[in-house]
């Protein structure tokens, strides 16, 4: 089989990619920065530059592709959060531009190459049912994402479409933070779900692969999120 990883050079995407790999796949991983692309090319995976929040180029890039039979869409971005009091529309609307609008752009486009029979996995964020506060318009954001998954499996058929909804991850998305204050949050974090850790990016690879694979998964939101719904009880 053929992946194609959009946001595969760092994180759950270069997890994905190494996952796919090891599992006897061809990958491509496709990324903005080209510095991060010799350690997936390390591991067997092809590359591509590509800044998926340009739709021409998107388009561009999947009419030029191969034909392929998975794609795993994990383009993300940082902004959108804050109180809603407070809540500045601008960093919102970048905050679409860089998640929600390259995700289904970049499943639209690949709809000319991709097998009738594959699959799409969009990969979302917790934040869009954690009823966090603060995190108001990272709900928005990742729950619009949540919300064509069915509609597409339905309309899309047989393609097979699914997300992935990650809790806390260790990931460089984190890296905005300063290391001491990451580190007290994933310690807390960690007490506050059931199995007792923060993820990992090969947890949330693992349940990429297997809605992938599995013929008979389609129109599923599956949860990653070490039980995070279930911390009050």
């Amino acid at each position: 089989m053929r992946y194609i990883v959009i946001g595969g050079t760092s994180g759950i995407g270069f997890a994905t990619v190494a996952s796919a790999l090891s599992a006897g796949h061809q990958v491509v991983a496709v990324g903005r920065d080209a510095r991060k692309f010799a350690a997936v090319e390390a591991i067997g995976a092809s590359t591509h530059q590509l800044d998926a929040t340009d739709f021409e180029a998107t388009r561009a890039f999947f009419s030029a592709c191969d034909p392929f039979d998975h794609l795993v869409i994990c383009a993300s971005g940082g902004s959108g959060a804050g109180n809603f009091r407070e809540l500045n529309f601008d960093d919102l609307r970048k905050g679409f531009e860089g998640k929600f609008w390259p995700q289904i752009q970049c499943a639209q486009a690949a709809l000319k190459t991709i097998s009738a029979t594959g699959s799409i996995t969009f990969v979302g964020a917790i934040s869009s049912r954690a009823m966090q506060p603060g995190t108001a318009g990272l709900a928005a954001i990742n729950a619009a994402i949540e919300a064509m998954v069915p509609v597409l499996a339905s309309e899309l058929r047989p393609l097979r479409v699914n997300a992935v909804v990650p809790g806390v991850v260790d990931t460089p998305w984190w890296s905005r933070m300063p290391e001491d204050a990451k580190n007290r949050l994933f310690d807390d974090m960690a007490k506050r779900v059931p199995v007792g850790r923060v993820g990992r990016p090969e947890d949330i690879a693992d349940a990429i692969l297997f809605v992938a694979s599995n013929t008979f998964v389609t129109g599923s939101i599956i949860d990653c999120d070490g039980g995070w719904k279930l911390r009050n009880n």
